[in-house]
């Protein structure tokens, strides 16, 4: 049994969406996943899909399973993820990937989506995406 629980917190009143979550909170013993930005560059350095949104989501949400499964974590363990897109991407094409690499989400983590310029570090990057993920503390 869980030492720590997950609360998905969607209160009267509020748009319930299959998503995001409003808020959630976290008791218990609970270990804090920091994921540093990810964007679609694979193992070897390369940028995957250039100019395709849809693919270099798929693979920035490649990266992120790879960083959550090093925990023995999946998507559901997902509190927070922001969301960084290039001005006149689509959200919903973002949207559409992350339901085909993390599937339907009973309870779906909080979410900001903000549009920028550019990146600096890759200017062909369209989104970046960062998160906060919890499993429980088994030390």
């Amino acid at each position: 049994m869980p030492t720590f629980k997950m609360k998905h917190i969607n209160p009267e009143g509020l748009f319930k969406s299959k998503a995001f979550s409003q808020a959630i909170t976290v008791t218990g013993k609970a270990k804090t996943i920091y994921i540093g930005g990810q964007n679609a560059i694979n193992s070897k350095g390369e940028l995957i899909g250039v100019g395709d949104l849809e693919l270099q989501t798929k693979q920035a949400l490649h990266n992120i399973k790879t960083i959550l499964a090093t925990e023995n974590a999946s998507f559901a363990n997902l509190v927070k993820l922001n969301i960084y897109l290039v001005s006149g991407s689509d959200p919903l094409i973002g949207y559409k990937a992350f339901q085909e690499m993390a599937g339907s989400l009973d309870n779906p983590p909080l979410v900001t989506v903000l549009f920028v310029s550019e990146f600096a570090s890759r200017p062909s990057c369209l989104l970046e995406i960062d998160g906060i993920a919890v499993i429980e503390d088994k030390d």
